[in-house]
């Protein structure tokens, strides 16, 4: 096996004939008149000796092979500077004994540059790479600039003399004058409406023709555009390449470095901008030298082609010297970045050692708990550093080659057809080793110096090992993604296993989704940083917080027949304004794993089709939309289905219009005051969440409450009155921060303090030194005293064993007598028992924040029963004219749906806690794990198959509006069997133990069954 295998080439990408250059060539028809005009502005400026002067300027003019292009955009002024320039070259070279002169010329401006420089073909480090990089950073990765600018690069006809060792490599920066800088609907896909006035007259008419088909293909789908020309009669080939603009970086240099490690060259290359947000790059490629072993120049071209789209994944990476310098191809460089990341989630585990102070010490001592959680977050965090991680692969380059052919062995599709058996060797690229995993077990640890080594390569190997699945050789991604199997995951941490894992890694973000069943939803959670030092926590959680929000919503979703997923997407430190563009990467990426039969075939081991549904989170609310309409156009059959929380017209019930989860927190709040014999009108309440966010803005608006404190991303809210409810409500009806809170609006004692504050004196006389830290600690604060705290956003573990206490011991008792955790995650687990055994009820997330999920399920079982047709006439709330009459019914069925269970669950939490005075937090998990445990065994007994029965269950368990609409036999032969069993297993046992409670008596289901449906 070679590093960097050839291929030959396959009818993916056909070779075609260019019939013209594709550019009209440069022809200055002034440049005698201006070589003379140079000549007689150096004689007077007096630098160059006059007899020295006519020599310097035909020698720059004839001899160095400058394209006309510069000549007819520099002024006389420019070009005599840049003569005088290598004149002083020329003498500084002799003085020092030296033979060869370097030329190293720039001029920039505001509206275009110029950079010439000496570039012997083929060489990546040299001027011209430092060059290409300044080009990427200045002008082609300008997210969110209204400007663009066109690159034209030529390559000098033939080797300057005069002491000059090898070619000029020109560049040429202007600025976009486009017809149409913001096209209409109609008009972007015109090429002479988005394009560059100067590519209009500069490119042939059959030029604009392929432009104009390769910008069309770029608009229709989300990764590159590549097409391969020849030119008759030359070995030049044309490579041309569009992509949506901005979004990769670094690609315009990356691109250099692809091509030279395949012994090829350009001699010119253009970069196009079009005002409908496409790039195109065209490159016209050389071979190095004649070829050897008789391979052509179209393998080389063919590979560049195959690993175009991994620089455009990640065009930058900290392996890349290696790339740069011939010691490792794209891909091993690309694979051991992946596992650079692999190991900095899974490498930091915690070892046998810890797993014996668990046994030792008593996990039920509060104090041994912390203990443990402290040794814990120590060990995982100081163990292996990222830096570690990497100064140790950067040690072993040929350890990381080894291992990408242990990986390529298995997802390589051509190797395990046996195609590359025949790879015909090539000069620049290496044989090496196939071992098998034993073989290099026994190799890593002969190469590594220490124990920590051997681990990160071992953990390489795991990777391996449980890769399912993988994009990583598809023609055109934007993004790598692994479905992988979990079962590498440690018992002692992961102590429930997951179903599903995907990894995905971006070069703005990585990120995870994790799915606890085959039938899974759940939603995808952008996660940004503040600064580096949060970015850094964010990191090392990354893994841990989905694994926890993925377990969350399995213990939620008990109510429906879709168990608990999760997705995250961690942007990097240097890409927190580009949200949108890691979604879409994330998405496209993994869709790339589930859509059979598009594309490009890839290694599957996961052995039958899997579908996910995704629903809106943190940062993801407004891009639902999108991703169900990609997924259509990427021919997923299951495009109604892929995602929940869309906007109307596309069928979705949005949760924050209808309120849908705060349905089911407030129930719960409604109960504690149904049980206690309080009135709602009475009680004080503490909110974090503001009336910007869905639960937040509903939590406020279906209240009747007297809320004293309102958290939001922009501060606190407080007044010990009670904050003005109508100035509150404005607040949520405009979804706005309460920032913008009417400050006349609060009492002498009232304030509103914000995250950029400093230093200020709150009515009391404290002083608030950091408003930043006042925001994050303020659920904490004596303050915040209310009869019930109603956490509705904020990050995961917010109240932990570290400061329950003050929520205990605030000097007056406790902060509160309830919490209703509308938040995921807000307490942990720990801190919940603790809190419930110092008197304060607690609701958890899992019972109480269940709404939205209902609703998404609901959603989900709509679009799979409707027929695309159907679906468009129900479900879809077109913009001129009224919802659907079915829709309106069938919004307030799920809402109604959505209280009952809440009612339901409520209830037996509530005469469960009575009866046997267990804390609320672990009934809730017991009512859960019952629930899906009884679910799981139900599907897999003999009353699946008793048709009387699952016809009864069934329809008892389908909403009454679709029943009426489509029948009960319609929907069965419409729905897939795996998700209907899922509905008759979930009806049977939410129901069930709602009823009984999660112990119920060994007779109680069969009197359950013969009261209901026997």
């Amino acid at each position: 096996m070679t590093t960097g295998e050839l291929e030959p080439p396959t009818t993916l990408f056909k070779r075609k004939s260019m019939t013209d250059m594709g550019y009209n060539a440069n022809v200055f028809i002034g440049k005698n008149e201006q070589m003379i005009q140079v000549g007689q502005y150096l004689t007077n400026s007096g630098f160059i000796p006059k007899e020295f002067v006519q020599n310097e300027v035909v020698w720059f003019y004839e001899n160095l092979g400058i394209d006309d292009y510069y000549f007819a955009v520099e002024s006389v002024e420019t070009i005599a500077n840049h003569i005088t320039a290598l004149y002083g070259a020329k003498i500084l070279a002799y003085t020092k004994n030296e033979s060869v002169v370097d030329i190293n010329l720039e001029k920039e401006s505001e509206d275009s540059s110029v950079y010439i420089h000496s570039s012997p073909p083929g060489v990546s480090l040299l001027q011209g790479h430092q060059c290409e990089k300044r080009i990427d950073e200045k002008y082609l990765d300008l997210l969110g600039s209204s400007e663009a600018y066109r690159v034209e690069s030529y390559r000098s006809n033939a080797t300057a003399d005069s002491g000059m060792p090898s070619q000029l490599r020109c560049y040429f920066v202007t600025k976009c004058q486009f017809n149409s800088p913001k096209p209409a609907a109609d008009q972007e896909r015109d090429i002479y409406q988005v394009a560059d006035q100067n590519f209009l007259k500069k490119a042939t008419e059959y030029t604009r023709k392929i432009y104009q088909d390769v910008m069309c293909d770029v608009l229709e789908r989300t990764g590159p555009v590549m097409e391969m020309y020849d030119v008759p009669g030359t070995r030049e080939h044309r490579l041309i390449i569009g992509y949506r603009q901005r979004s990769t970086q670094g690609f315009f240099a990356a691109m250099s470095d692809l091509y030279h490690y395949y012994g090829l060259y350009s001699t010119r290359k253009y970069v196009e901008q079009f005002s409908n947000g496409v790039t195109i790059m065209a490159l016209y490629l050389h071979p190095l030298s004649e070829p050897k072993d008789g391979i052509p120049i179209e393998h080389s071209i063919h590979q560049v082609i195959r690993e175009i789209s991994l620089l455009y994944c990640l065009p930058k990476n900290p392996l890349q010297h290696f790339f740069v310098t011939n010691k490792l191809s794209v891909q091993e460089t690309v694979y051991g970045y992946v596992g650079w990341i692999f190991c900095q989630h899974f490498l930091n585990r915690l070892g046998q050692e810890y797993i014996s102070l668990t046994h030792i010490l008593d996990s039920a001592n509060p104090l041994h708990e912390e203990v443990l959680a402290t040794i814990k977050k120590r060990l995982r965090q100081d163990t292996f550093t990222r830096e570690y991680i990497l100064n140790i692969i950067r040690q072993h380059p040929d350890l990381v080659k080894l291992l990408y052919a242990n990986f390529a062995k298995v997802h390589y599709l051509n190797r395990r057809q046996g195609h590359l058996q025949q790879t015909i060797s090539y000069q620049r690229l290496r044989t090496i080793e196939d071992l098998t995993e034993e073989e290099l077990r026994k190799k890593i640890k002969s190469s590594a110096s220490n124990s920590h080594e051997q681990l990160v390569f071992e953990s390489f190997l795991t990777f391996n090992k449980h890769v399912l699945k993988t994009n990583f050789y598809q023609s055109t991604k934007v993004a790598l993604s692994f479905r992988m199997d979990p079962s590498f995951l440690p018992e002692i941490e992961y102590p429930n296993p997951l179903y599903g894992m995907f990894f995905v890694v971006g070069s703005e973000f990585r990120g995870f989704h994790l799915r606890f069943q085959d039938v899974a939803r759940g939603g995808i959670r952008i996660i940004r940083s503040r600064n580096r030092e949060a970015y850094s926590i964010n990191l090392r959680t990354l893994f841990d917080e989905n694994y926890a929000l993925a377990a969350t919503q399995q213990r939620k979703n008990k109510d429906i027949p879709e168990g608990g997923s999760k997705g995250t997407i961690l942007l990097n430190i240097d890409q927190q304004d580009k949200p949108l563009v890691a979604f879409e990467k994330y998405v496209d990426s993994i869709l790339d794993l589930l859509i059979v039969g598009y594309g490009d075939p890839l290694v599957d081991l996961v052995g039958k089709p899997e579908i996910l549904f995704f629903g809106p989170d943190e940062g993801t609310a407004d891009y639902m939309d999108w991703a169900s309409q990609h997924a259509r156009r990427r021919h997923a059959s299951f495009w109604k289905a892929f995602t929940t929380g869309k906007s109307q017209a596309l069928g979705g019930i949005p949760h924050d219009l209808f309120g849908m989860t705060t349905r089911s927190v407030h129930q719960y709040v409604l109960g504690i005051y149904r049980k206690d014999g309080l009135k709602e009108e009475e009680c004080t309440k503490v909110q974090t969440g503001g009336p910007d966010g869905d639960l937040g803005s509903n939590e406020i608006k279906i209240s009747k409450d007297n809320t004293i404190a309102v958290v939001d991303g922009s501060g606190v809210l407080y007044d010990p009155v009670g904050i003005d409810r109508d100035e509150l409500n404005r607040l949520a009806q405009s979804r706005l921060m309460i920032h913008h809170f009417d400050k006349n609006k609060l009492s002498p004692q009232g304030f509103c303090v914000l995250v950029d504050d400093n230093n200020v004196t709150l009515p009391n006389g404290t002083v608030v030194e950091s408003g930043l830290q006042f925001r994050n600690t303020f659920h904490t604060n004596p303050l915040a005293q209310a009869t019930v705290f109603v956490p509705c956003g904020g990050r995961p573990e917010s109240v932990g064993l570290d400061n329950m206490h003050m929520l205990i011991d605030s000097g007056n008792g406790p902060l509160f007598k309830y919490v209703v955790e509308g938040a995921n995650l807000f307490f942990t687990q720990e801190a919940r028992i603790r809190l419930e055994k110092a008197g304060i009820k607690i609701f958890k997330d899992a019972s109480a924040n269940k709404g939205g999920v209902t609703s998404s399920s609901l959603e989900v079982l709509a679009a799979l029963a409707f027929n695309d047709e159907e679906f468009e006439e129900h479900m879809c709330v077109k913009p001129e004219g009224p919802a659907p009459e079915f829709y309106q019914a069938y919004v307030k069925e799920v809402q109604e749906i959505i209280e009952r269970n809440a009612r339901l669950e409520f209830e037996a939490l509530w005469e469960e806690h009575k009866k046997t005075q267990t804390p609320i937090s672990i009934l809730s998990d017991e009512l859960s794990t019952a629930i899906l445990q009884l679910n799981e065994q139900l599907q897999a007994t003999s009353l699946w198959s008793n048709h009387d029965l699952r016809h009864s269950v069934l329809s008892k368990a389908f909403p009454k509006l679709l029943l009426d609409k489509l029948g009960l036999k319609t929907l069965l032969e419409r729905i897939p069997e795996n998700y209907v069993k899922a509905i008759f297993g979930a009806a049977l046992a939410s129901q069930f133990v709602y009823k009984h409670g999660p112990r119920p008596d060994k007779f109680a289901f069969y009197d359950f069954m013969q009261e209901n449906y026997i």
